[in-house]
C-alpha cells in the first residue's frame, strides 16, 4: 500500500502507521455509497417540495467535503487531546441543547432545529459523541480514584441529557443516549443495579411518553396495531424490499423514493433494498457490523481505560444507530426519525458522525511502546 515510509517520523507518517486503515476504508465506503444513494433517492423528494432537483445533492456535497476533513483532523489527536475535545463539545451541546427548548421552530411536533449563522443543526447530533468522551472519562477517574461519587456525576450528567432531550421531545435519541452510558457502565464494572435502575427508569419514561405526548402514542399505535393507524411509509418500505428481491429492479428502476417523503433521509435504506436488492443491503449491514466489532477488538488491545470506555461508547452509539434505522425501514421496530449513518440525507447528521468516528480512529490507533517504537524503527533502517 502506497503511504509514508516506516522511518517517516513527521505527524502524518506516524498517523499513517497507527490509524486503522480498514475501518477508515470501511468508513470511506459508507460515505461514498450513501453519496450516490443521496444521487439516486433525493431528487424527486426535491422535485415534490418544489425546490432544483439536486438540492439535497448539493447540499449533501457541501457537507461532505468538511465532514472528511473532520474525521481525519479527529483520528490525529492523542487520547488526552480526544478528551479535552470531547469535554469541550459536550459543554457546548449542553449549551444548544437547553436554546432549543427556546429558540427551535416546533417542526413535527418538536423542538429540535436550531439555525446558526444561517445554517440549521441539530444539537442532539453533537451531544451523543461527546457525551460519550465525558461519561468515559468521569467513568475512568472512579475506577482510578476508587471513589463512588464520581460515577453519581456521571448519572446526573445521563439524567440532566435526558432530560432535556424528553423535553424537545426526542425519545429516539435519548434511549440511544441512555444505552451509550449503560454499555460503558457495564464495561466500567460498576453495580449490575445502576444499570437496572436506568432502563426501569426508561421503560418508565416510555411509558409516560406513550400516555402523554401524543405522536410516540401515534408511532407506537402504528407499530403494535399495523393495520389500525397511519403506516404508510413503513408499509411502502416494506414494499419497497419485496420488489427488489434479491438483486433489486436496477439503479434509477425504483418508485419507493417517488412516494416517500422520507425516502433521502429516514428510508434510504428501502431504495437500497428496492434498487439494489437483498444481497446490497445485506451487504450494507456487513460493512456497519464491520467497523463496530473490529473497533471493539483493537480496544480488547488498549491499555488506556478511558480509550477503552471512550472508543466503545461511540461504537456503541454509532452501530445502535445503524440498527434502528434498518429495523424502522423493516417494521422490526417503531418508526423513528433516525437517519441511516453516512447513507441518509442531513448536514448535522453527517458532520456529527464523522467526528465521532474520527475520535474512534484516534483512540483505536496503535500507541507502541518506546521499546516497541525502537525496534521497529531499527527493523525499518536495516
Amino acid at each position: 500500500m502506497i503511504g509514508p515510509s516506516r522511518t517517516d517520523n513527521t505527524i502524518i507518517g506516524r498517523w499513517w502507521w497507527t490509524v486503522d486503515r480498514l475501518t477508515l476504508s470501511a468508513v470511506g465506503i459508507l460515505m461514498s455509497v450513501g453519496m450516490i444513494l443521496v444521487v439516486a433517492a433525493s431528487p424527486a423528494v426535491a422535485e415534490r417540495i418544489g425546490t432544483d432537483s439536486f438540492h439535497f445533492v448539493i447540499r449533501q456535497a457541501v457537507f461532505m467535503l468538511p465532514a472528511i476533513g473532520v474525521m481525519l483532523a479527529a483520528s490525529l489527536l492523542s487520547p488526552i487531546g480526544v478528551r479535552r475535545l470531547g469535554i469541550a463539545l459536550f459543554g457546548v451541546s449542553l449549551v444548544f441543547l437547553a436554546a432549543t427548548l427556546q429558540f427551535a421552530p416546533l417542526i413535527n411536533g418538536a423542538h429540535r432545529w436550531l439555525e446558526l449563522g444561517g445554517v440549521t443543526f441539530q444539537p442532539s447530533e453533537l451531544a451523543k459523541p461527546s457525551f460519550a468522551i465525558a461519561t468515559a472519562w468521569l467513568l475512568s477517574m472512579q475506577q482510578r480514584l476508587a471513589d463512588w461519587r464520581i460515577g453519581i456525576v456521571s448519572l446526573a450528567l445521563l439524567g440532566l441529557v435526558l432530560g432535556l432531550l424528553a423535553m424537545q421531545p426526542d425519545f429516539g435519541m435519548a434511549a440511544v443516549v441512555a444505552a451509550v452510558w449503560c454499555a460503558q457502565v457495564f464495561l466500567a464494572g460498576l453495580p449490575l443495579l445502576w444499570t437496572v435502575g436506568v432502563v426501569s427508569a426508561g421503560l418508565g419514561g416510555l411509558w409516560l411518553a406513550y400516555l402523554f405526548v401524543p405522536h410516540v402514542t401515534e408511532r407506537i399505535d402504528g407499530f403494535l396495531y399495523p393495520h389500525a393507524g397511519d403506516n404508510f411509509q413503513v408499509k411502502t418500505a416494506l414494499n419497497a424490499f419485496a420488489a427488489g428481491g434479491p438483486f433489486g429492479r436496477g439503479p434509477g428502476e425504483g418508485v419507493v423514493k417517488n412516494v416517500l417523503p422520507d425516502a433521502h433521509t429516514d428510508f434510504i435504506f428501502a431504495v437500497v433494498g428496492e434498487e439494489y436488492g437483498m444481497i446490497a443491503c445485506i451487504l450494507i449491514a456487513a460493512t456497519f457490523a464491520f467497523i463496530v466489532l473490529r473497533g471493539l477488538l483493537r480496544l480488547l488491545r488498549e491499555p488506556d481505560y478511558f480509550a477503552l470506555l471512550a472508543g466503545a461508547g461511540l461504537l456503541v452509539q454509532f452501530g445502535l444507530q445503524a440498527a434502528i434505522n434498518m429495523g424502522v425501514n423493516l417494521r422490526l421496530l417503531p418508526a423513528k426519525g433516525m437517519t441511516l449513518p453516512f447513507l441518509s440525507y442531513g448536514g448535522s447528521s453527517l458532520l456529527a458522525l464523522a467526528l465521532g468516528m474520527g475520535l474512534m480512529l484516534a483512540l483505536t490507533r496503535r500507541r507502541f511502546t518506546d521499546l516497541e517504537a525502537r525496534w521497529l524503527l531499527g527493523k525499518a533502517e536495516a
